[in-house]
């Protein structure tokens, strides 16, 4: 999914903000008032609100479209500097004479921010602005996929544009993200998907969403109030809460692992969730991937984007996780299988060796998995291995088989058995199906009786000729010709 984020277009439309980032060091008090004293070392300057929101969508291999308003100062060329400089933006930007283009200047000695200065207007757009952002925004629509409206309240989407925008957009059925800043969500109505965070939630709706539950009854009043399919609020160190339509909510914890700053984090949430969904991902895989990229953002100082590169390394990271965590005791899988059964799961059981995985392995583990919901693999360990195949078996110990098993995308359960057998794990976890190599007959499937017992079922799955273990073992140690 994520090496497909180059295929999303999406159009951003919103306040476009300039960031500077004064830094220095702080050694005295001022002796005119009890404030201290900076000395400038570094002066930084990144792209903010809708503009973020738009690099996000880049640095993530996305296409974004920006449109926006900026007035004729030198905040306002600086932005188009940066813009410039961003590949994967096409920008088209309204100058406005006599508005200024929003700017925060924050001062900060080390990763303390000491002041931030506003530079902004919150007026509406004139109509003349106004119609040029609604002709932007009809121009763009045939090449995009999924627009997001960051409003952040600095007269952009003022009433006349966003009634306007909402109202052809819905025509054109594309999904629409808002990330709103009004205490009237339903300013919004006609949006697709909302993403406040907890306090805009709690403003809007006036409920605490600082649990779970309370997060879930906000977000469905925040459906009603929009009409929009889902809502998901972001909800800082509690992770998020994606609420939906006639569907199970769905609460992610924080992937934060670190928390440096949390500027800009909204905005590479609703940069993630956007080119997720804009590739094709559903709603709560979007969801996921939104949450890990906003938890890359928080580790970083400042207004910054999150690349694709570090979003798939998070991946990976959380793969290997997810890999050693499969392995179980038997304990752990009971209770695993027992919830597995209460939600009406069939569970499905193969065992073996597995000494080395080959072709016939992997048709065996993609046949069983696709006879049940979920795939239990019961390795041998090694002092069974020995007494089933001999002293010179196994070939990997039992840990590297299990990791290797749990790699596997079939299985969703690795454990070890020390019997000859696995007749006592069978009773015990009671699985609905039963995998065996079609090498085997029903009535020689160990434990296939008992699982019939209780109404489950053996399935035998052809193997794949010229694959075994002990075959591929014998060409590796066959003399040269």
């Amino acid at each position: 999914m994520v090496r497909n984020f180059h295929s999303a277009r999406i159009l951003v439309i919103g306040d476009i903000i300039l960031d500077r980032y004064v830094t220095g060091s702080v050694q005295r008090l001022s002796p005119e008032a009890p404030i201290p004293v900076l000395r400038p070392a570094a002066d930084r300057r990144t792209l903010g609100g809708a503009a973020n929101v738009a690099v996000n969508i880049a640095s993530l291999g996305g296409q974004a479209i920006l449109i926006g308003v900026i007035g004729t100062d030198e905040a306002a060329a600086e932005v188009e500097r940066l813009l410039a400089a961003t590949p994967g933006i096409t920008s088209a930007l309204i100058r406005i004479p006599n508005r200024p283009t929003t700017a925060k200047t924050r001062f900060m000695s080390g990763s303390h921010q000491l002041l931030r200065l506003d530079e902004e207007t919150t007026a509406p757009l004139d109509a003349a602005s106004m119609a040029a952002v609604l002709d932007a925004v009809e121009r763009s629509l045939p090449a995009v996929d999924v627009i997001v409206l960051s409003d952040y309240a600095k007269g952009v989407l003022c009433d006349d544009v966003l009634d306007a925008a909402l109202a052809r957009l819905g025509r054109a059925g594309k999904v629409v993200i808002a990330d709103p800043k009004r205490a009237d969500f339903g300013a919004y109505r006609g949006a697709t998907i909302l993403t406040p965070n907890e306090h805009e939630v709690r403003i809007a709706t006036r409920i605490e969403a600082d649990h779970d539950t309370e997060a879930d009854r906000a977000g469905r009043v925040a459906l009603d109030a929009t009409g929009a399919e889902a809502v998901l609020v972001t909800r800082s160190a509690k992770g998020l809460t994606l609420v939906r339509r006639d569907a199970e909510t769905l609460h992610l914890p924080t992937r934060a692992r670190e928390v440096a700053d949390v500027s800009g984090a909204g905005d590479t949430l609703v940069a993630a969730l956007s080119v997720a969904l804009g590739t094709g991902a559903a709603l709560p895989e979007a969801a996921m991937l939104a949450n890990a990229t906003a938890g890359i953002s928080v580790g970083k100082q400042g207004t910054a984007a999150v690349t694709r590169q570090e979003l798939l390394h998070v991946l990976h990271l959380d793969e290997l996780v997810a890999t050693d965590r499969k392995v179980c005791s038997l304990e752990e899988a009971r209770e695993q299988v027992a919830e597995w059964h209460r939600r009406g799961l069939k569970v499905g059981f193969a065992n073996g060796c597995f000494d080395l995985i080959h072709p016939g392995h992997v048709r065996l583990l993609s046949e069983a998995r696709s006879a049940c919901d979920r795939l239990i693999v019961a390795l041998n360990t090694d002092a069974s291995v020995k007494r089933l195949k001999g002293p010179t078996r196994p070939l990997q110990n039992e840990m590297a088989r299990a990791t290797v098993m749990a790699s596997m995308s079939p299985v969703d359960m690795v454990m070890l058995f020390d019997e000859d057998t696995p007749l006592e794990i069978i009773r015990m976890l009671r699985p609905d199906v039963l995998v065996k190599g079609s090498d085997y007959t029903v009535d020689q499937v160990v434990g296939g009786d008992l699982v019939a017992s209780w109404g489950g079922k053996v399935v035998l799955v052809t193997l794949r000729e010229g694959y075994s273990t002990t075959g591929t073992i014998r060409r590796m140690t066959a003399p040269a010709a």
